[in-house]
This record gives C-alpha cells, sequence and structure tokens, in this order.
C-alpha cells in the first residue's frame, strides 16, 4: 500500500464504517470546519481574557509576598511550595495536552472515540481546555494564597491552602451531582478502578491511562510526599526538609508510589496474556519488569553503606537503566508505533516506517523516533532517587518525560486506528480482538448534533 495522508480518500478506502464513510463523502472538507465553530468565538475568548488577567493579578501578588520574605530560608520555602503544588500544575498541564491531541485527531478525522469506545456525547477538546483552564487557575490561585498568607504571619491560615487544594481534587471527582461533567469524571474514576484490579478484560482506555500515569510516576511520589506532611501537620513549615524524617526524601514510599503504574501495567499485561495467549503480552510484561530495578535499586542508596553503593550498586542501577531504557525505546518504536525503522532504516523513505502514514510527512515519524529516543533519559532520571536535588531540574525533566507521552500519545492512537480500520474493512478476529470495541456514531457527527458534550 502506498504511503498517504489520513484524508477523505483515506478513510473511504479503509471503510471505517458504512454508515460514517457515507457522511464523511457528503460533508467534505467542510465538516471540520463546522465543527470548529459550534462554540460561540467571542465566548471562548471572553473567558480567556479573564483566565489571563486573573493568572496575572495572582503572579502580580506572588511576586510581592516572595520579596517580603526572609531571604534566608526563601530558597527551603520555594522548595516546599514547588512539593505541594507541582503534582497538580502538572496534572493541570496533561489535561492541556490531551486536549491538543483530541483537537488533532478530530481535524485529522481520526475515530478516537470509537477507539477509546467513548459515549457519543463524550467532551470535546474546547470542553478540556476549559477543564484545564479551572484547574490551572485553581492551583495558582492556591499558591498565591499560600504565599501571601505566609508572608504576612498568617501561617496557620497559609497552610490549609494546599490541603483545601488537594481535598479539593477528590471531591470534584466523586460529586455524585449531574455538573460538571459527571459522567466524564465516572468514566476516569472506572478506568483508575480498573486499572488498579485488572480482574477483567483489558480494553484500550485501560492500558492507555496505565500507560500515561506511568508517565507521571514522579506526581504520584509527589502527592504522596505532600498527603503525608498535611497529615503529620508539617505544612509551612522548614522542619520537613530533613530527608530521613517521616515524610522526607529518603522514604520507602517514594519508590513504592514510583513503581506502582508499572506494577499496574504489569499485571494488565498478565491479563491481556490470559485472555489473548498472545506472546507478546509477556514480552510487554518484562519491559515492565526492568523498571523495578532502576526504581529501588536507586532508592536503596540511602539506606546502605556508600561504599557498597558505589562499588556495587551504582554500577548495577546503571546496567539496569540502560537496559530498561533501550527496551522501552525498542518497544515503542517497533510495537506501540509499529514502525518498521529499526530493523531496516536502510530501505526506502516510506517503506522503512509502515506502508500507511496518517500524518503528512515521513520527517515526522523521524523526529519522533529521536526525540523518543533522547527523552528517555529524562524518564531515567526523574524515577531515580538519588539524582534528584536539584528541584527545578527534577521539574523540568518531569516535564520532559509528559512531552513525550504527549508524543507517544499521538503515534499510539493512530496505529490503534489503523487496527481498527482493517477489523473493520476485513475481518472482525483481527489484531483489535483484546481490544473489545463498540461501533458508535461518527465522531464528526456527534460533535455536530448538539452542543452537549458529557463523556
Amino acid at each position: 500500500m502506498k504511503t498517504t495522508l489520513f484524508s477523505k480518500d483515506f478513510l473511504s478506502s479503509a471503510e471505517w464504517d458504512s454508515g460514517s464513510n457515507q457522511e464523511m463523502n457528503d460533508k467534505g472538507s467542510s465538516s471540520v470546519e463546522s465543527v470548529m465553530k459550534v462554540n460561540a468565538p467571542s465566548t471562548w475568548g471572553i473567558q480567556a481574557i479573564s483566565f489571563a488577567v486573573w493568572i496575572l493579578i495572582c503572579l502580580k501578588v506572588a511576586y510581592e509576598s516572595l520579596v517580603l520574605m526572609n531571604v534566608a530560608t526563601l530558597d527551603k520555602f520555594l522548595y516546599e511550595v514547588y512539593l505541594y503544588y507541582n503534582p497538580v500544575f502538572l496534572m493541570s498541564a496533561m489535561v492541556w495536552l490531551w486536549g491538543v491531541n483530541v483537537y488533532v485527531f478530530l481535524t485529522m478525522r481520526f475515530p478516537y472515540a470509537r477507539v477509546f469506545e467513548l459515549d457519543p456525547n463524550h467532551v470535546s477538546h474546547q470542553e478540556i481546555w476549559k477543564i484545564a483552564s479551572w484547574m490551572t487557575v485553581a492551583v495558582i490561585t492556591s499558591m498565591t494564597a499560600y504565599l501571601y498568607l505566609y508572608s504576612h504571619g498568617m501561617v496557620s491560615m497559609a497552610a490549609s491552602q494546599p490541603v483545601l487544594l488537594y481535598l479539593m481534587v477528590p471531591l470534584m471527582l466523586g460529586l455524585p451531582l449531574d455538573m460538571f461533567y459527571m459522567n466524564t469524571r465516572f468514566y476516569f474514576l472506572r478506568t483508575l478502578v480498573r486499572l488498579t484490579f485488572p480482574i477483567q478484560p483489558i480494553s484500550f482506555a485501560d492500558f492507555f491511562v496505565a500507560d500515561v500515569l506511568t508517565s507521571m510516576a514522579k506526581v504520584l511520589s509527589d502527592v504522596e510526599r505532600s498527603a503525608c506532611r498535611m497529615y503529620h501537620r508539617q505544612v509551612a513549615t522548614v522542619a520537613w526538609l530533613n530527608a530521613n524524617d517521616t515524610c522526607g526524601g529518603h522514604s520507602i514510599y517514594i519508590p513504592i508510589v514510583l513503581a506502582y503504574p508499572y506494577l499496574s501495567r504489569l499485571l494488565q499485561c498478565l491479563r491481556q496474556y490470559h485472555d489473548t495467549k498472545d506472546k507478546s503480552c509477556l514480552f510487554n510484561a518484562l519491559k515492565y519488569t526492568t523498571t523495578f530495578p532502576v526504581i529501588f535499586i536507586s532508592a536503596l542508596k540511602y539506606h546502605v553503606e556508600l561504599p557498597y553503593w558505589f562499588s556495587t550498586l551504582r554500577p548495577l542501577w546503571v546496567l539496569c537503566a540502560i537496559l530498561n531504557s533501550c527496551y522501552s525505546f525498542w518497544w515503542d518504536i517497533t510495537k506501540d508505533w509499529d514502525l518498521g525503522w529499526m530493523s531496516g532504516p536502510w530501505k526506502p523513505v516510506k517503506q522503512s516506517l509502515r506502508p500507511t502514514l496518517m500524518y503528512n510527512q515521513p520527517w515526522v515519524y523521524y523526529w519522533a523516533i529521536g526525540s523518543n529516543m533522547v527523552l528517555r533519559a529524562a524518564w531515567t532520571y526523574k524515577l531515580s532517587a538519588h539524582l534528584r536535588h536539584n528541584f527545578k531540574t527534577v521539574f523540568l525533566f518531569s516535564f520532559l518525560e509528559m512531552l513525550r507521552r504527549f508524543q507517544w500519545i499521538f503515534f499510539r492512537v493512530e496505529i490503534a486506528a489503523l487496527k481498527l480500520s482493517s477489523s473493520t474493512a476485513s475481518n472482525p478476529l483481527s489484531r483489535v480482538t483484546s481490544i473489545p470495541l463498540k461501533d458508535i456514531d461518527s465522531e464528526t457527527e456527534h460533535l455536530l448534533s448538539g452542543l452537549n458534550h458529557d463523556v
């Protein structure tokens, strides 16, 4: 098959399904433009300006509050601010990035709703950005209040700000009222429960969310440390900065939380093998198994004698880190993205990738391959406790890992869409048999059908 773009012609030849195929041919290129005009641009413009003005006001107040603080303890205090607000800020950033993913899927006409088994009234990219906007405003407002109250001597009131923010997140997710995208919230919560207890067949959404969580392992670790300090009433103090304290940086709970997403993916792979008898699931499980030595050997530095660390454990950690990074990179390219570049980069450009490419140019895929290889190094850094000395550097590497995952999503959903088209066009017992999928109205149809999007 010739390399082609993901366009109306490709949809027609692949025959996603008889209903949506006719719809795409009828609507033509104007459909996507109509989708983009569903919500009034003026309303979005007013909201964006309001959010921007409020954020600027908060940043101004935060800066003035920092100026009033004691210079001798400012760095330690900023580290504490980072600990509490870095996790929720990065969560907000991931929601922003997911909105970009959905926007691209829509403009490229990926049947992503069918891939994820979403309800026909699922949230649009604009509504995802709206959710991300409110999350960002909540984080920055809480952080500004924390800085302002602490700098003006109201320490107890300042200590309550991150606590209220952390309590608000689970309360909003589990709010049993038909508001704030209830169906979307409950869909996400059900997915979290399924990936924690993989006792039923694994859907695409299950392992997709678990994969995203592996890139946010450091975020989950910081949430645990923050919750620990809140429980022990150590908020708005610098006493906890001793790494050997209960909630310090040497806590044994840190590697346990870091390993949780990878354990979840390991169990999912084993469950998939049980259901499909596909041996590739075992090799995928092996990939996640190689993560655990990287995490736990790194954490052992603070619990063994330094000579033993330097002579034995550190070389072993380096070996495990290289093995896992190389294995994970190879799996991303050849399995998750189904690109044949690593098996024959000397072939002609189109044939060295795969016969069908949904994005515009082959260089996009080569960029993704190269950047994925470089950013894999950030993964090792953020999972290694003995490397996390500078919180600014850790934040940078954590964000880079999120960008790598953001890029990974484009190609992972692309290959899932190709498998879905292959299954629909030829044989229902094709490569997606382990991913239960339902036929629903096409993405463009349900977005054009109304303004109410719940899931």
